[in-house]
């Protein structure tokens, strides 16, 4: 059906208020499969994700969370995202590919996780040496991502701040100030 991944996207629940109500392993492998079908350049899959949901680990990967980002203390799932550069392209002229690769499958997890009617809230607030310490993590990786995960809660469970962040509508700037057809034009 045409504009079904438009209507998926546009049903992403953007609220920060998650139950902590765990997830069955089923929907885990769910998220888990749907990233490794991402692209990746040369078919590398340079993505390493760790997922967390047993509350000891979740108890370590919260300790990582910025002040900003305590509404995420509730998941029953934590993911942490990571990669290293050796591990994908390196092209003659220096792009690296490796944070590239891993964006696009992080975006798979929240697609799979909205078809599921889950709430899944990528973060860039939290301490990546955390992870690293907590969980052994080599240095040589980038930790760059953590995602939230659960069910949607309630609303009046959260801060002041959060649940006005949840509750407004989201914003997406016009079509023009972002794509460009056949020439560039700075706004």
């Amino acid at each position: 059906m045409p504009g079904s991944l438009i209507n998926l996207l546009k049903s992403r629940k953007v609220s920060r208020a998650i139950k902590t109500t765990r997830l069955s392993s089923d929907k885990i492998e769910m998220l888990m499969n749907a990233a490794q079908l991402s692209a990746s350049c040369y078919n590398n899959q340079s993505w390493r994700f760790l997922f967390l949901n047993e509350e000891k680990e979740l108890e370590k990967g919260r300790k990582a969370l910025s002040s900003g980002n305590r509404w995420a203390e509730s998941a029953p799932l934590l993911i942490a995202g990571f990669s290293r550069k050796d591990l994908d392209c390196q092209t003659s002229d220096g792009r690296e590919y490796y944070l590239f690769d891993l964006g696009m499958a992080t975006q798979l997890i929240l697609l799979q996780a909205t078809e599921l009617d889950l709430i899944a809230r990528p973060m860039a607030g939290f301490k990546p040496e955390v992870i690293r310490e907590e969980f052994n993590i080599p240095f040589n990786y980038e930790i760059y991502v953590m995602i939230a995960v659960g069910l949607e809660g309630d609303i009046d469970s959260l801060d002041e701040k959060s649940r006005k962040k949840s509750l407004r509508q989201r914003k997406r700037n016009d079509v023009s100030a972002n794509f460009f057809l056949n020439e560039f034009k700075e706004n």
